[in-house]
């Protein structure tokens, strides 16, 4: 027997607006340097990973991610540092959530 968590962020209408899935796919697009391509490769389609970004954006009331519109060179996007942050935020808050469920668990079992 073991545990299984998951911790994210909702709004006041318990609507989700960031969680594993939103701060894995900002931290692929901004290693791949594309929205487009951080989708891609978690197997999601490009509308879904954008319609994530923007409606966290929406609900956070920030800027997550910097596009640049195509052109000769192709687009892309860059993480802006509120984004670097939240997700800083949320990985420390996911490890001890954890950590404190793994004890209680421990404790009760």
């Amino acid at each position: 027997m073991k545990f299984n968590y998951k911790v994210w962020v909702e709004n006041n209408e318990k609507l989700k607006i960031f969680g594993r899935g939103p701060a894995i796919l900002l931290k692929k697009t901004d290693e791949l340097g594309s929205l487009k391509k951080a989708a891609l490769e978690m197997n999601m389609a490009y509308s879904k990973a954008y319609l994530i970004i923007s409606n966290a954006e929406k609900a956070l009331d920030t800027k997550l991610l910097i596009r640049k519109i195509g052109g000769k060179y192709g687009g892309g996007s860059t993480i802006t540092e509120e984004a670097k942050e939240l997700i800083f935020k949320y990985e420390e808050f996911d490890r001890r959530s954890g950590e404190a469920i793994k004890n209680i668990y421990n404790e009760i079992f």
